[in-house]
């Protein structure tokens, strides 16, 4: 762990290993590879823990694992594909399209597999950030882009006692043992969200019998997914036409985003509160038409709005408990047994397999940056700041406090699109800045403290409308849009467009540009002495 006691140590005087160092190799790491390689930007590392580029797709492989928004929203700008196999592709074929979308642009080259940054330092002396690896090493770099993903890492202990004990099978999305056979086996689910919801239905008539623990009911709409003919593909190779019908879906959320954001408080107190009261209302029709047993159709009725939570969408999942083999629990879980689960009632359940769907930490979360993981200027600690002043970034990028240094997910950065679409506009605006870095001849570059601050007190007073639905109308839902402070930083209100204008347009006079001087050549009478940083800035 790097404390600020040692983020200066020195080190031999020599120029950093790379001029950029991405970390991660998910879908904003290949974003920002791409846009650094069409900014001529050529010297840059792109570093993935794992031995594969996806992220999450590349990671996670369970059983009905596909994408929950359409494939046409999901992918690249700059590499539009017109050959969905299905509406909703299967998580095989996601992982497919980045692998192949960083061959196609030459990342593999760039990208150091197996190799997991423990923490970052910088190096006010020499301009430059020292990225530690597990195992031993040091990275350096001029820049650093952090392309980590919205869900960091999966929460492995699932909170109940016990589990040590369990002699059974364990299962995670995020590792699913695929060798393993759960058919003709009996298995519990614990938890409701994404991937129990794509799970159970996947393995419900595999297996001898299907327990679901549920702690909060989920949100879950029916998603056809047909295949994509032939003649559909052919007319989404028609220029434009799949960045069209993508706009036009954003301009629908970017207006239902902004109108929240803007209307006053009076406004939006009462059409909130009517709003969720219809939507439980008709969710409850709709569970008459897909749930048989009265029990398990209230059992399944949320008590809270369709957006407290992350909504899901999958046709099996209430079809799976009007299966016999499939059970519904509510009753919360007291301790894991050598053969099973016990719940709070004293009932012991044996299973032969138990999957551990208990979520991730998330990016909004303060818990989620641990102190000593990211030191900046001036000993700047991201994790204390983040636990004292809560999550803020300009831009959703950018600290003061952190040079040279680029969120692609940071706080407030989620703007309605799909992933991909939001994670390529902060990667521009961490491109931009770079190259303006290298334009000027300069080493150093770090939002002004005057622009963060009020860019942040704008983003604030805008999610006023979500911290009222998430904390206040919402608030007895667990839910990772509503962190451990109460506020909602996963969600940006501004909107979409407005977002990528700011990270297109932003100006440069929010940024302090400066330029390392060569350190001075020792002497007889003065020793070696510490080079020195100019004071002015670069002329712009």
């Amino acid at each position: 762990m790097v404390t600020a006691s040692n983020a200066h140590t020195p080190l031999a005087d020599s120029p950093p290993d790379h001029e950029v160092a991405v970390i991660g190799a998910g879908p904003g790491g290949i974003a920002a590879g791409v846009k650094l390689k069409r900014a001529g930007i050529a010297d840059f590392v792109i570093i993935e823990r794992s031995d594969e580029v996806g992220g999450s797709w590349h990671e996670n492989h369970y059983p009905g694992l596909e994408v929950d928004i359409p494939s046409l929203a999901y992918q690249y700008s700059f590499a539009r594909n017109a050959d969905w196999s299905r509406l909703f592709a299967p998580g095989p074929e996601v992982k497919r399209y980045h692998m192949e979308v960083a061959r196609r642009f030459g990342l593999y080259p760039h990208l150091r597999f197996g190799t997991a940054v423990t923490s970052e330092e910088w190096d006010e002396d020499r301009h430059r950030w020292n990225l530690h690896l597990e195992g031993g090493g040091v990275i350096t770099a001029r820049f650093v882009v952090s392309a980590v993903g919205a869900f960091l890492s999966p929460r492995t202990d699932p909170g109940i006692p016990g589990l040590a004990d369990y002699r059974g099978k364990i299962q995670r999305p995020s590792d699913w043992d695929e060798d393993y056979d759960h058919a003709g086996k009996r298995v519990a689910v614990i938890g409701t969200g994404a991937s129990s919801v794509q799970i159970t239905p996947a393995i419900a008539g595999q297996v001898d019998s299907l327990t679901v623990f549920q702690r909060t009911p989920v949100w879950c709409v029916p998603k056809p997914n047909p295949r994509i003919p032939a003649a559909v593909k052919l007319a989404l190779r028609t220029p434009g036409l799949q960045a069209a019908a993508h706009g036009a879906v954003l301009v629908g959320v970017d207006l239902a985003l902004r109108t929240m954001s803007n209307a006053p408080m009076a406004v939006v107190r009462p059409t909130l509160r009517a709003v969720d009261a219809t939507a439980i209302a008709g969710y409850r029709g709709l569970l008459r038409l897909m749930v048989h047993d009265p029990a398990t159709r209230a059992a399944l009725t949320p008590d809270y709005g369709p957006i407290a939570k992350r909504p899901t969408a999958n046709t099996g999942y209430l079809l799976s408990f009007n299966r016999d083999n499939v059970k519904l629990v509510t009753t919360g879980i007291e301790t894991f047994t050598a053969h099973g689960l016990r719940t709070a009632d004293g009932v012991e359940r044996e299973f032969d397999m138990v999957v551990l769907a208990t979520g991730y930490h998330v990016f909004s979360d303060p818990e989620t940056y641990t102190p000593g993981m990211v030191i900046g200027r001036d000993g700047m600690d991201l994790g204390k700041f983040y636990t004292e002043h809560g999550l803020q970034a300009y831009e959703s990028v950018a600290l003061p406090g952190l040079p040279n240094r680029w969120t692609l997910v940071g706080p407030y950065s989620w703007s309605g699109s799909g992933w991909h679409a939001f994670v390529e506009m902060t990667a521009d605006h961490a491109v931009r800045a770079i190259s303006e870095t290298r334009r000027r001849g300069a080493t150093f570059v770090a939002v002004r403290q005057h622009a963060h601050d009020a860019y942040h007190r704008m983003i604030y007073r805008n999610s006023e409308a979500m911290r009222f639905y998430l904390a206040e109308l919402n608030a007895h839902v667990p839910t990772y849009y509503r962190n451990s402070q109460g506020d909602s930083t996963y969600i940006r209100p501004t909107g979409f467009f407005r977002a990528r204008r700011g990270a297109r347009r932003f100006p440069f006079a929010d940024y302090h540009f400066d330029i390392l001087r060569p350190r001075p050549q020792p002497s007889r009478a003065n020793g070696d002495r510490p080079r020195r940083r100019a004071k002015t800035e670069s002329p712009a």
